[in-house]
């Protein structure tokens, strides 16, 4: 048995840069990118497994064809997405539904996402929230355009976390890299476009008002995360989210100075990406070197393993329970 590297799914962004190579070393197109689908079972956008006896298989097609490396779930689609952002401009502000709105609606899952931040420009803000206190305040502020006054600024620096549930009015700012983990789906409603005009089209893009208003969480408010820090052994584990806060999936940041040893027991597998330094994954007593930028998924009989390095930071998340 041996672990699931993959290679990331790329997407041009109107509000993306060329971070995702500079900084994370990646291959990126040409032009303005600003998404690696770095774990992505997704539709047509899924990432592709690297190396093994499953290379060339997206993640899409190994999940569904061979579902024991998963522990057999319930669930018929891969159903988390990580990526990497890189906001080289303001994106668009905009809300995701819950899962019941978007099977009716668009026939597909909600969207409930979270932020590590990796880079933030001095004095960055992005938007997180609104401050309307009623419904109808809300819909009267977005008529007549008070944007300025509707959209709640929240400061960001590097290691900041945050939790978007769906609902949640949102928008990364200019000079923000973030590591997302997601529900794997791809619904959103653009609420606000900074007055825009797509430069293929000559047009500024579709806003989904409607569908906005009927699905942001009025008033707003930040979810109570219980983050947690302990050291075992020679790492630090931080626990971003679990349920019930979150019910989708788990998130942990790790920090390892040495070696750390983990066992699969809670979770029938694990997505790995490494957002700082290298090192070694070392299971079935073969090691694999791991950089920034490395990505892979711990399958499910694969239960003792551990990880190794200096100042070697992760993000591991797993799937909520079924």
């Amino acid at each position: 048995m041996e672990p699931i590297f993959l290679t990331p799914y790329f997407r041009p962004k109107i509000w993306g840069g060329r971070k995702l190579n500079t900084e994370l070393g990646y291959k990126i197109p040409d032009g303005k990118v600003g998404e690696a689908w770095v774990i992505s079972g997704y539709k047509d956008d899924a990432s592709t497994v690297t190396e093994g006896p499953y290379k060339g298989m997206t993640l899409r097609d190994l999940y569904l064809k061979h579902p024991e490396l998963f522990g057999n779930p319930k669930a018929k689609e891969f159903p988390l997405l990580v990526k990497f952002l890189d906001a080289n401009d303001n994106l668009s502000v905009q809300v995701h539904p819950d899962d019941d709105y978007a099977r009716v609606h668009e026939n597909d899952s909600g969207k409930t996402e979270s932020w590590y931040v990796l880079h933030a420009e001095p004095g960055a803000k992005l938007i997180y929230g609104h401050n309307a206190k009623s419904k109808e305040e809300l819909e009267d502020w977005i008529k007549n355009g008070k944007w300025d006054k509707l959209f709640r600024y929240v400061p960001v620096k590097e290691g900041d976390f945050l939790y978007v549930p769906a609902g949640t009015v949102h928008a990364l700012t200019k000079g923000i890299m973030v590591i997302e983990t997601q529900q794997s789906s791809d619904v959103t409603y653009r609420l606000y476009d900074w007055d825009r005009v797509d430069q293929k089209t000559g047009k500024k893009r579709e806003l989904h008002i409607k569908q906005s208003l009927d699905t942001i969480q009025v008033p707003h408010k930040d979810p109570k995360l219980n983050i947690t820090h302990e050291q075992v052994g020679d790492a630090k584990i931080t626990t971003l989210a679990q349920p019930p806060v979150s019910p989708h999936f788990y998130l942990w940041q790790i920090d390892v100075n040495g070696i750390f040893n983990w066992t699969l027991d809670d979770h029938p597998y694990l997505l790995v990406s490494v957002i700082k330094g290298n090192g070694k994954f070392t299971a079935d007593g073969k090691d694999y070197d791991i950089k920034l930028g490395t990505n892979f998924i711990i399958p499910n009989e694969m239960k003792n393993f551990s990880f190794s390095g200096d100042n070697l930071r992760l993000v591991i998340s797993a799937p909520g329970k079924e």
